[in-house]
């Protein structure tokens, strides 16, 4: 991916296949006026969503921020899924920090 714009098709694209977890609402509003499908908000018990996920069996994309409080979610997330057999995605969310400066999802609508 060499910018936002390929990012956001190639998120897009994974999105019919992978399930896209994110922080709240305006993560979501922002990701589904762009097109990508299949958004999971975490407005429930971390353990209900990994339940979901897990019935599921899709891979999935975790979209929290990257701020240190979602850092810290991030770990969380990816540790209880790669106990349960969850492959998760992780080129979106590295992108983002490492050739962006957007550091909260919600942020993309000023880029995008």
């Amino acid at each position: 991916m060499q910018d936002l714009n390929e990012w956001i098709i190639k998120l897009k694209e994974d999105s019919k296949s992978k399930i896209v977890l994110v922080e709240g609402k305006n993560d979501k509003k922002v990701l589904e006026d762009n097109g990508v499908s299949n958004i999971i908000t975490l407005s429930k018990p971390i353990f209900e969503i990994t339940e979901e996920i897990i019935k599921d069996g899709r891979e999935c994309i975790i979209l929290v921020d990257l701020d240190k409080e979602g850092k810290s979610l991030y770990h969380k997330l990816r540790f209880l899924f790669q106990k349960y057999g969850i492959k998760t995605d992780n080129k979106f969310r590295e992108f983002l920090f490492e050739n962006t400066k957007i550091r909260q999802i919600e942020g993309l609508k000023k880029h995008l």
